[in-house]
């Protein structure tokens, strides 16, 4: 690996351990002001609601500036979210904020990888970034979770600082500090020398353009099946950060700094399972992994089931590294199509749009549930049975392309495994 990605992976893993340590921060200053547990739920659309927006734009965005850079204005967005909580802006509207800039850092921050690396180590590199990224969550809720706890927080409020007096607000203050280590990484990042594209003026021309390499994307055998896969996949998996809060104090009784740790458990599985994917998948392997969404969609449906700390342990540990170890194939597949049929900073973009309207739809529905008091554990079952469902339907969708336009996905397939050896 070059350089520059061991500077891109220090960035990332910082930035991503901010954000998972927001996240439930952000979730005990809604308990704290005594907020509507619908609120609480909200906080995962409301992150993903600006990468919904904003798609049309940020890949372009990303792709008129050097990454670096990208990813250096994204974090001080962040920091600008962070603060507003700081000044009692309601926690919903500032972490939407937060959402604003991992909107614009994701684009850049996958973008890099495919001007910095050839193809033939895009399955590794991806298999990295993810591990590290991963890891930045076990320790980011782990780091949140005592944040907030009995045994941070007592000492955090006794430096008596103005204007902190909860704990939740005392992490918030941390926080801040690691996204500006993030910052000083970003300020590290090479330029890849690639030539950069300028924003189309006039700037509505963008989603038109959007719209083109989203059908572009969707229309292609290979695109389409990675992007369904993915799009399904971290719907899901990015509700689950709150579903396994609610989950552990449904079934565990565990309060947040507790529930965390299983966040954490999770996300070990996920870097297991993302290392495992690294080492043995190939590009052309992508579509073989759905089968193994499948079996994730059955195994958050028997999660319900759970109510033994010592049982949930190793099912968690499971359930994520089933993801981790399909999501690296999948993301490397949709990276190399993307690249080829639009440049590397649209194709991410597109993909975000995709995964994080999932996420909002998911998030939304689970968020309206919780207002009209649908119970937790019906909640679980739903997502795992759409999970499962629609995992199934995408196998047959990728078979029957295969029927249809055997030559052509045979074709795709040997380009991607000529560029990966």
């Amino acid at each position: 690996m070059r350089r520059g990605f061991y500077t891109i992976m220090a960035a990332q893993f910082c930035s991503s351990l901010a954000d998972n340590a927001l996240f439930v921060a952000a979730v005990q200053l809604l308990r704290t002001n005594g907020s509507a547990p619908w609120q609480q739920a909200a906080l995962v659309p409301m992150f993903a609601l600006f990468y919904v927006v904003l798609a049309p734009f940020v890949g372009a965005f990303a792709d008129s500036l050097p990454k670096g850079r990208v990813m250096l204005l994204s974090n001080f967005i962040k920091i600008a979210g962070c603060l507003l909580m700081l000044l009692d802006v309601h926690p919903l509207m500032a972490y939407a904020l937060v959402g604003l800039g991992a909107a614009a850092y994701s684009p850049a921050k996958y973008g890099i990888l495919t001007e910095l690396l050839p193809a033939s180590q895009l399955v590794k590199a991806n298999g990295w970034i993810e591990g590290l990224t991963i890891g930045s969550i076990i320790l980011g809720v782990v780091l949140g979770g005592q944040l907030v706890g009995p045994r941070c927080a007592p000492w955090l409020l006794r430096l008596d600082i103005p204007g902190l007096d909860t704990a939740p607000l005392a992490a918030i203050a941390v926080l801040v500090g690691v996204y500006l280590l993030a910052t000083w990484f970003n300020t590290g990042i090479p330029n890849t020398g690639v030539a950069l594209c300028p924003v189309p003026t006039p700037i509505g021309s963008l989603l038109s353009d959007f719209w083109v390499c989203n059908v572009r994307l969707w229309r292609d055998k290979l695109g389409q099946i990675s992007l369904a896969a993915t799009t399904l996949i971290w719907g899901v998996a990015g509700n689950l950060r709150f579903i396994v809060l609610a989950w552990a104090a449904a079934a565990l009784d565990y309060s947040v700094t507790q529930a965390s740790t299983l966040q954490g458990v999770v996300a070990i599985g996920m870097a297991a399972g993302a290392v495992m994917a690294s080492l043995r998948m190939r590009l052309e392997d992508g579509p073989g992994v759905v089968d193994v969404g499948i079996a994730m969609g059955v195994l958050i449906v028997l999660l319900i089931f759970v109510n033994n700390v010592w049982v949930a342990v190793p099912f968690l540990i499971l359930l994520g590294a089933l993801g981790g170890f399909m999501v690296v194939p999948m993301n490397a597949l949709l990276q190399h199509r993307g690249h080829n049929l639009m440049g590397a900073g649209r194709s991410i973009a597109v993909q975000n749009f995709n995964e994080q309207a999932c996420i909002l739809v998911l998030g939304a529905f689970y968020s309206l549930s919780t207002g009209l008091g649908l119970p937790t554990f019906s909640a679980i079952a739903f997502f795992g049975t759409i999970v499962a469902g629609f995992m199934w339907w995408i196998r047959r969708w990728h078979a029957n392309n295969c029927i249809h336009a055997h030559a052509e996905v045979e074709r795709l397939l040997t380009i991607a495994r000529n560029d990966d050896s």
